[in-house]
């Protein structure tokens, strides 16, 4: 039955013609190129927040990413059948679509998590910034399915793009960015995804830009939210990083600035790790997040095009109060900890030396070292300009698994280490 939720705007692609009529949907094309694809094979080896290998229990990024999908779907139905009335067989959010915008959300993230890509953006200040999110949209746009000679993307669907688009702001509108920003010359993405529509001037504010954003990409979002927020502490509490003692001792210090139903909350917390219930008790936890969701009707200017932007997604405050602990829990124990901080620390000089040396190989200047493999060097070789060089160069490292990334230190700057096979 044909979904009314979604039309001929919402399924166009970016440089596509309009395919044949085949068994899948729209959006079952877009989720199937994304599971066939290398770059979100690569996210198994990629930090979560523990680095893949030191303990075999750890999430990577796939395996989150594939958390946050099954969650995307599971509050997808849960809004069909609580609003029963509003969404029908026959209009409803699709299933399908939340889900690739989730299995792809992370896919722009480089090697060693979130401090590698504070690493590269510092590196890439000069030639417009570094930001996960935007690195996932020039992915899906330029660089999936790259063949010998030429990048085509995966031509994905509007309704696809935008679902990952937690941002919209441009790396110009900020004064020097940390983070939250598109590349600048993304800039027409983001007019393909309002259809050449006049944005208000409500929408020239870069936060109110940021935060407007399409139901399915809400879902995305908090689906998210709920994954890390509960899931990176079970890893955290299964590894040691968080234990009674230090969860006793942070409480201490912090009690006067907790909300009621934050320190209920912290009671708990030690209770489950008490009783050894902390694995079942948070997985509950993921279905009252899922269940917490509202939905809340409202009018924008793009209401004539499309209807994925007529919903609000609502969250109850106490829910958000709880993700909000878990958050800052999981980042003053763990994210903290001297342990997490040498792996950064480590991440940040292996990232850096290896951008330093393609830098001055291939993006200040062009010499004759080949440093990168056949294709990646003949891309880069042919651009003209400094600052796309370093794009292609940032890249290349941007789409490292961990392994390859300290493989790639090693060859460059470790004296005895020679392996050819593992370049090849």
């Amino acid at each position: 039955m044909y979904n009314k939720f979604y039309n001929e705007f919402d399924f166009e692609r970016v440089n596509e013609s309009k395919r044949k009529d085949e068994y899948r949907t729209p959006f079952q094309i877009d989720r199937d190129r994304l599971i066939h694809s290398s770059e979100f094979r690569r996210l198994q080896g990629k930090t979560q927040v523990f680095i893949p290998g030191e303990y075999d229990y750890y999430r990577t990024r796939l395996t989150h990413s594939i958390e946050v999908a099954q969650i995307g779907r599971s509050i997808c139905n849960f809004l069909r059948k609580k609003y029963d009335g509003l969404f029908t067989d026959d209009y409803f959010i699709d299933t399908d679509l939340v889900e690739s915008a989730c299995l792809a959300h992370d896919l722009g993230h480089p090697p060693f998590g979130h401090a590698g890509e504070r690493t590269l953006n510092k590196l890439m200040k000069p030639y417009g910034g570094f930001e996960g999110n935007a690195q996932t949209l020039r992915l899906l746009t330029e660089i999936f399915y790259t063949f010998e000679n030429s990048r085509r993307g995966m031509k994905p669907t509007r309704a696809l793009l935008d679902s990952i688009l937690k941002y919209k702001a441009l790396y110009g509108d900020f004064n020097n960015p940390y983070n939250h920003f598109l590349y600048n010359y993304q800039k027409e993405v983001v007019d393909f995804i309002f259809g050449g529509m006049q944005k208000p001037d409500s929408l020239n504010n870069v936060e109110n830009l940021n935060n407007f954003k399409s139901i399915e990409c809400q879902i995305m979002d908090w689906a998210d939210d709920t994954a890390y927020a509960t899931n990176d502490l079970v890893d955290s509490i299964s590894g040691g990083f968080i234990t009674i003692i230090k969860l006793e001792r942070w409480f201490s210090k912090n009690e006067a600035e907790l909300s009621e139903i934050q320190k209920e909350t912290y009671h708990q917390i030690v209770d489950w790790i008490r009783t050894r219930k902390f694995k079942a008790q948070f997985g509950s936890e993921i279905g009252e997040l899922v269940e917490s969701c509202q939905i809340n009707e409202r009018k924008t200017f793009l209401d004539t095009l499309t209807n994925r932007y007529k919903y609000e997604l609502i969250i109850e405050n106490s829910l958000i109060e709880k993700v909000e602990l878990y958050k800052r829990i999981a980042v003053e124990l763990v994210f903290r900890s001297s342990q997490l901080h040498q792996m950064e620390y480590k991440g940040d000089m292996m990232i850096t030396s290896i951008f330093k040396a393609l830098e001055s190989n291939y993006i200040t200047e062009i010499k004759d070292t080949k440093l990168l493999p056949d294709f990646s060097d003949t891309l880069i070789r042919s651009e003209k300009e400094m600052n796309t060089r370093a794009r292609l160069v940032c890249d290349y490292i941007a789409g490292m698994t961990d392994s390859f990334a300290m493989t790639n230190y090693k060859r460059l700057f470790d004296p005895d280490y020679s392996s050819i096979k593992d370049y090849i």
